[in-house]
């Protein structure tokens, strides 16, 4: 039964179990997190709760689903479908936690870190290489974003290739569900077959089951090798080749394998500060190949030396550079990911994040190209990324001279046609930064119906009140 308070009574509840130094109540304070990085989701709240431990968690959950109470959980307000933002004129209160920010625990022998849901990923990664340890995951927001988010949108990054998601990256959690009850799933083993895996209900939810508190996380030697190339290439079909020898030849030590067009190459040099073409002659595409060694510098060397000799006999690559120093290794991956902010400075830009399966990739381009330019000639196409897990982000930026606010309008539309051809290749439309509120609809338009309605049972069967994070995923 719902327990009746108004909803100053609510808020001063609320406020009590974290004390007033952890609780924004001002408009002024309030307002960073009502919008997502893109600005294209707004929302209200009256009330951002900062609890420190997964007690306090708890107590609010436990308060909200006796109170009807719906709750936004915060992680490092990174992401870019709205999954973050609180419903327009409501009164969502949003629970963060950025205070929840600890190491736990690093363990070398067994080769895991327990961390805090609201760790910041680069202190998960600073703490394994303090122990000569790596936590692979990696994103460009990785100063900011926070692992209890990363498991929420199952999040990818550019190492997936060799490592996989977060989803691989993770062995147990520690979860507060709706009810505020604690799950203490922080379990170490790498084989465990007892009854359903509850964690990964949890992973890439949302946080619309619960949120999570505590995570246990896979550290891997750290490489004794390293070597970065940069690549010209004629087309996605020569890139797709060139996997596949890299695949062949390094193995598992094809570390990653990036997409970029010329234009993304011409974005990212003209408005990233620092940032330079390492080829001097111009190719329509480029390949970033990334290979890492468990031996020596020199065996990472060799390798990349020989796939590119091979590569360049065979015709399909058009010139190279091999990264003289880690300085310079480092200065092509930034190049990488400097790619999607490079675009804001062009106005406008409709994101697509799909993924396809790796063989059809120059097809789904060579048919998403044509869909788009039916639709808007002169619109400009930069679509780069994860070549060798098949993430590509689509993403296009208005026509030279263009009005922004009517080309963004033209958003859902863009999207139709983009997704239709994801669909014909049997992909899918949210590859690693999940549904939130930008993908909800047409995630529950394209599935079966016996899929929305398995999902919608999980979250009646975990959160009955439908308190979670309203109106995301599943709606």
């Amino acid at each position: 039964m719902t327990i009746s308070m108004s909803l100053a009574e609510r808020l001063r509840a609320f406020i009590d179990i974290v004390g007033e130094a952890n609780a924004l109540t001002r408009p002024e304070d309030i307002k960073p997190y009502l919008t997502e990085n893109r600005g294209l989701y707004h929302g209200a709240s009256p009330l951002v709760l900062k609890p420190g431990s997964t007690a306090e968690v708890s107590a609010i959950l436990k308060l909200a689903s006796d109170t009807g109470t719906a709750i936004v959980p915060v992680s490092g307000r990174t992401g870019l479908v709205g999954g973050q933002v609180p419903r327009e004129e409501s009164q969502d209160v949003l629970l963060s936690l950025e205070r929840m920010n600890k190491i736990r625990e690093v363990d070398p022998v067994a080769d895991v870190i327990v961390a805090d849901g609201g760790a910041i990923l680069a202190d998960v990664q600073k703490a394994a290489e303090a122990h000569d340890r790596l936590f692979p995951l990696s994103l460009g927001s990785e100063g900011s974003c926070r692992i209890g988010g990363n498991l929420a949108t199952n999040a990818g990054g550019t190492a997936v290739l060799a490592y996989g998601n977060m989803r691989q990256l993770c062995l147990g959690l520690e979860v507060v569900l709706p009810t505020g009850e604690i799950w203490d799933g922080l379990r170490r083993l790498k084989k465990d077959n007892s009854g359903y895996d509850l964690r990964d209900l949890f992973i890439g939810a949302e946080g619309t089951l619960g949120v999570i508190t505590g995570a246990v996380l896979k550290m891997y030697p750290r490489p004794r090798g390293k070597q970065v190339a940069y690549v010209g290439l004629a087309s996605p079909e020569a890139a797709l080749q060139l996997f596949e020898k890299a695949s062949q030849r390094c193995g598992s030590a094809l570390t990653g394998f990036e997409l970029m067009p010329r234009i993304g190459i011409e974005f990212t040099t003209k408005h990233i500060p620092g940032v330079r073409d390492p080829l001097t002659s111009v190719h329509p595409w480029y390949a970033l190949v990334d290979i890492s060694t468990s031996d020596s510098a020199e065996t990472a060397e060799a390798m990349m030396q020989e796939l590119l000799a091979e590569a360049f006999e065979a015709g399909l690559v058009s010139d190279a550079a091999i990264a003289a120093s880690l300085t310079q290794q480092d200065a092509f991956w930034h190049l990488r990911e400097s790619m999607s902010e490079a675009q804001k400075p062009e106005g406008g830009s409709i994101k697509h994040d799909v993924s396809v399966p790796v063989s059809r990739i120059p097809a789904f381009l060579e048919e998403a190209d044509a869909a788009v330019h039916a639709l808007i000639p002169d619109a400009r196409i930069c679509a780069f990324g994860h070549l060798g897990d098949g993430n590509i982000h689509y993403n296009i930026s208005q026509p030279v001279g263009a009005d922004k606010a009517a080309f963004i309008a033209r958003w859902r539309e863009v999207n139709a046609v983009v997704h239709a051809v994801v669909h014909k290749h049997t992909g899918s439309i949210s590859a690693e930064h999940g549904v939130g509120q930008l993908k909800r609809d047409e995630l529950v338009a394209s599935r079966p119906a016996i899929e929305t309605e398995l999902m919608r049972r999980i979250k009646q069967a975990f959160d009955p009140a439908g308190i979670m994070n309203p109106g995301k995923v599943i709606g």
